[in-house]
């Protein structure tokens, strides 16, 4: 689950399934359906997973136990890194929600690290914005000192604040750059937050009850009849 595919992994046809027994258990799986959707996913956010898929899809018509389960092992990846392809944020004055975003990331991040830095830009740039127009409006004197920013990813955090660029980050460099020199302007600054109390959780993965009800109130977003 942590690779698509181990690296010596062999596939080959004489693995499907050669006894009556062994073809009736797989008849009873839908390895076909599996592929497909995995080719979904390489052709809409998961590129990374496109040999492998390509590998599995050939013994679609005779598949056998090792077969499924090297599918099993992508599918199993793809949930593992379902949260690097989405860059979710929320900005918050007053403890109400101001400006918040969801969407599928601009560019493939190949870690969790990466797509969280990928998150942290799209934010800076909405919070440069947000800075500029709320100090035109002149209602909000303590605008003046920096946004504060939240991640909940420590090797992004110090990406973006110390020299030179990692190897990992080299396809996005442009972007770790403009983050550098805004921090260092003093539009905005970077903090840790603990995953748990990370508002922006909600716009990036599904969250069982209790803590989608704990962020999205931390967030302003309370029933009508709270305010009567």
């Amino acid at each position: 689950g942590t690779i698509p595919m181990q690296e010596k992994l062999k596939l080959s046809k004489p693995q499907g399934a050669s006894t009556p027994a062994e073809k009736q258990h797989m008849k009873n799986i839908t390895y076909a359906s599996a592929v497909g959707s995995i080719m979904y996913a390489v052709r809409s956010t998961s590129p990374d997973v496109a040999f492998a898929q390509n590998m599995t899809s050939r013994f679609q018509q005779d598949p056998g136990e090792e077969h499924w389960t090297a599918v099993k092992n992508i599918l199993k990846y793809l949930h593992n890194t379902k949260d690097m392809f989405l860059t979710g944020y929320v900005f918050v004055m007053n403890r109400g929600a101001i400006d918040w975003k969801s969407t599928k990331q601009s560019i493939f991040a190949t870690s969790s690290t990466d797509a969280e830095y990928i998150d942290a830009f799209d934010a800076l740039k909405e919070a440069v914005w947000i800075r500029k127009f709320i100090i035109w409006l002149g209602i909000v004197p303590t605008i003046k000192e920096p946004i504060s920013m939240y991640c909940d990813n420590i090797r992004a955090i110090a990406i973006a604040k110390v020299d030179g660029v990692t190897k990992g980050a080299r396809h996005f460099r442009a972007k770790v750059y403009y983050l550098r020199e805004t921090i260092k302007m003093g539009d905005v600054k970077i903090e840790k937050i603990h995953t748990d109390d990370n508002l922006a959780d909600p716009f990036t993965k599904a969250l069982a009850f209790p803590k989608h009800s704990e962020l999205t109130r931390n967030i302003g977003l309370l029933p009508a009849s709270s305010f009567m």
